[in-house]
């Protein structure tokens, strides 16, 4: 993390802290076998996720975890490391999903966010839209997947009220 934000917690975040060119560098999750032929069985279920044996003489020479896994637990860093519980209020979408390498039994990832932009709700005073792009890397620091998702999230109070709508406020009526 940048030093400007690697004083404040995750959980004490608020889109004040989220400044463009920040860089967060985060948490570590371990990927098991029996987690990748789970999730797999339940979702993607692909021999070369559910089938140790299969999946040796498949495209990748081994079991690897399904795209969405990947995402999953990318998104579980996000949540545990990079968004405050308190703060972040909803996402509107991710863009630009990429899965670069396969995840391995074995792997450990951990999660490196870049803020790209942070701009006020010019609607809702108390938020904002913070866009990131998001890497999850493995233990060898290679890139195994890649998102640039948006975030809405809570910003200090207190805030101005919004100004009143056209007619609204004026004092007129019958």
């Amino acid at each position: 993390m940048t030093p400007a934000v690697s004083a404040i917690p995750a959980e004490d975040r608020y889109f004040e802290d989220y400044l463009p060119g920040a860089v967060f560098e985060c948490g570590h999750i371990p990927v098991s076998e029996a987690e990748i032929i789970e999730f797999a069985r339940r979702f993607d279920p692909q021999d070369m996720h559910v089938d140790p044996e299969a999946a040796v003489r498949g495209r990748f020479g081994g079991l690897v975890a399904s795209g969405w896994h990947t995402a999953a637990l990318t998104m579980r860093l996000i949540a545990e490391y990079f968004l405050s519980k308190g703060t972040s209020l909803a996402s509107p979408g991710v863009d630009e999903l990429r899965w670069l390498k396969p995840v391995r039994p074995g792997d450990v990832l951990r999660l490196r966010v870049t803020v790209l932009q942070a701009t006020p709700s010019r609607s809702r005073y108390d938020r904002g839209m913070v866009r990131s792009f998001v890497e999850a890397l493995n233990q060898d620091g290679d890139v195994v997947i890649s998102m640039k998702p948006m975030n809405i999230i809570r910003r200090r109070g207190p805030h101005p009220s919004p100004p009143p709508l056209a007619g609204e406020g004026t004092g007129g009526g019958s």
